[in-house]
């Protein structure tokens, strides 16, 4: 089932669950937050091309990245892979959605970078979760784009403006509930004008740690809560993005995400 959250003709925004086939989508329009309340469906519908999509969480407490949890990306970016999971905090209010333009900072020099990853969407409030019952506290799954400046990540030592900033951890289009994740596909794309190009292409499967052994790791020492966003890592290709080019992040049996990147002020 596909969770999206939207606003059509300036209302405020609402979650739907989106039904049809690929171009034909409908929004059908439930009642309240389907993370905390069950689905009522309300009886309208409303045509995906008629919507705006927004981020499908705004996690009211954290989100947790992963780094280095592919190995041929720890190894382009001349780093060892951890023994555990490495990870680092990102502040909610650098969550944006599918379509939100990105703005390139000044500070971020020539060194932005794109990174597609698998992001995972915690359901209840958990704690010390044993690695084989990692299924039991998740709601579902979304496509994310680890926006990070690079050449800040060692100035910086805590990478909070690298991988932080305002509108640098796009996710979306929606939340799939039904994925199995131990194998999907993760294309990105860089397009320039009428230039697409594939940059980053792996499968679930070569995460060094999988889902269980991070969310156990994580919940060992801090308490999740619902609505919490956990990105997993990013396979290898990631590279420069400029103001002007676009990120289309594809995983497997969910959809695309994809944002525009612009220069300040645009």
């Amino acid at each position: 089932m596909r969770i999206a959250r939207f606003t059509a003709g300036g209302s405020d925004p609402r979650y739907a669950v989106v039904e049809g086939p690929a171009g034909e989508e409908e929004l059908l329009v439930v009642s309240g937050d389907p993370l905390y309340t069950p689905l009522n469906p309300t009886g309208e519908r409303v045509p995906l091309e008629d919507a705006r999509l927004l981020a499908p969480v705004i996690p009211r407490s954290k989100v947790l990245g992963i780094g280095r949890n592919y190995a041929a990306h720890a190894e382009e970016l001349g780093n060892e892979v951890p023994d555990e999971p490495l990870v680092f905090t990102v502040p909610n209010t650098s969550v944006a959605g599918p379509g939100d333009p990105v703005v390139v900072p000044a500070w971020a020099g020539e060194e932005l970078h794109y990174e597609g990853e698998l992001a995972v969407v915690v359901r209840r409030i958990c704690k010390d979760v044993p690695r084989e019952r990692w299924r039991e506290v998740v709601y579902g799954f979304t496509v994310a784009n680890d926006v990070t400046a690079r050449s800040l990540q060692g100035p910086d030592k805590q990478w909070w403006r690298a991988k932080g900033a305002d509108g640098f951890t796009p996710i979306g289009p929606w939340i799939e509930t039904e994925l199995d994740p131990a194998d999907v596909r993760i294309t990105t794309r860089l397009v320039d004008g009428e230039d697409s190009r594939l940059v980053q292409d792996g499968r679930t499967s070569l995460m060094v740690h999988d889902l269980g052994a991070i969310i156990a790791h994580v919940s060992s020492a801090m308490t999740l809560l619902p609505g919490d966003v956990l990105l997993t890592g990013t396979p290898a290709g990631v590279g420069p993005v400029r103001a002007g080019q676009r990120v289309d992040v594809e995983v497997e049996g969910i959809g695309t995400l994809s944002n525009p990147f612009v220069a300040p002020g645009r």
